[in-house]
Parts: structure tokens; C-alpha cells; sequence
């Protein structure tokens, strides 16, 4: 480094400046015993692989006092499936989970307002029951899956229109 002019220096001293080194290291390469060769591994029951799917954990303590519970409902159920809906959500676009992502999960089974639909109602209490517990994995796979691709595409104002009109539009039902 270069030292101002007022420094006073000694006469004679040798100034050190960049030397490479003598020998050249190899590139970096990636072996690691953990990295994958290929993608993501895909198929069933593999669930949804995105980046930073963790966040939605912090999202979700944003919307817990917007949603409504009716009697016999848990709040692990439902937490955990509208969470699985909205990582599914952030993985078809690539990215890391949003609110809306979140917001769309509860949207669509009626968790955001106070009176959804009788028929709602019955349906998500049967889907819902259990997915929150540790032996309810294909169960919250099913309610994925309940889900399609073309509904979690929409807009949320989209979305929110037409479940108005008709939520059972916007799920692939039995």
C-alpha cells in the first residue's frame, strides 16, 4: 500500500509491492459427499423442492390472527396444510415463499373469512383432520393435491372471485 508523502521513510529499505506466488492452486470443484448430481429428485410424494422455503414459517406468524376456526378444527391442521399449499405455490414459480402464497392457502379453504359455506365447512373439517400430526403425511399430501397447478397460477384477486362464486371451481374434488 502506498504510504502518503509526509511519511517519512528510511533510504535504501527495500519496498515490498505484489509477487505471484509460485505455484498456481486448481480450480474449485463442488464434491461434496451431500450435493446432487442431477435436479431435484421429482415423483410421488416427493412434495415440492423451492428456495427458502423456511421463510414461510415466519410468514405464517403474520397471518395466525386473520384466520377463523370453527369447533373441531386445530390450528396445527391447518396451519400445516394452507403451509404446504402456499410452498407448492412459490415452487411453481421458483421462489421463495410470499404472503400472497400464504394468503391464497387460506383463501381457498376459507380460513380468512368468518362464514365460509356450510358445504365448505364439512369438507375441509374431513381434509383437514389429522395432517398436522406426524401419521397424517399422505394426508396432507392428498390435500396438496387437492389443489391444482391452473388454481395456484391465478392472481389472488382472481382467486378470491371466483371462490365467491363457486370454491368448488378452484379444487380438483373426488
Amino acid at each position: 500500500m502506498a504510504a502518503p508523502r509526509h511519511v517519512p521513510q528510511i533510504p535504501n529499505t527495500v519496498i515490498r509491492s505484489y509477487r505471484s506466488p509460485d505455484t498456481v492452486p486448481g480450480s474449485w470443484v463442488t464434491v461434496r459427499p451431500g450435493d446432487l448430481v442431477d435436479n431435484q429428485p421429482q415423483g410421488q410424494a416427493l412434495g415440492y423442492q423451492g428456495p427458502d422455503q423456511g421463510y414461510v414459517l415466519r410468514l405464517s406468524r403474520l397471518v395466525r390472527e386473520r384466520i377463523f376456526l370453527k369447533e373441531g378444527e386445530h390450528s396445527s391442521d391447518v396451519e400445516k396444510g394452507c403451509i404446504q399449499i402456499a410452498l407448492k405455490r412459490a415452487s411453481i414459480y421458483g421462489r421463495a415463499p410470499v404472503i400472497h402464497d400464504l394468503d391464497i392457502g387460506y383463501r381457498l379453504w376459507g380460513f380468512l373469512g368468518d362464514s365460509p359455506p356450510p358445504d365448505l365447512l364439512n369438507y375441509r373439517l374431513k381434509c383437514f383432520e389429522g395432517v398436522g400430526q406426524r401419521h397424517g403425511y399422505q394426508d396432507l399430501r392428498d390435500l396438496v393435491a387437492l389443489v391444482p397447478e391452473t388454481t395456484l397460477r391465478l392472481m389472488p384477486e382472481e382467486i378470491e372471485r371466483r371462490h365467491e362464486a363457486d370454491w368448488t371451481s378452484l379444487l380438483e374434488l373426488p
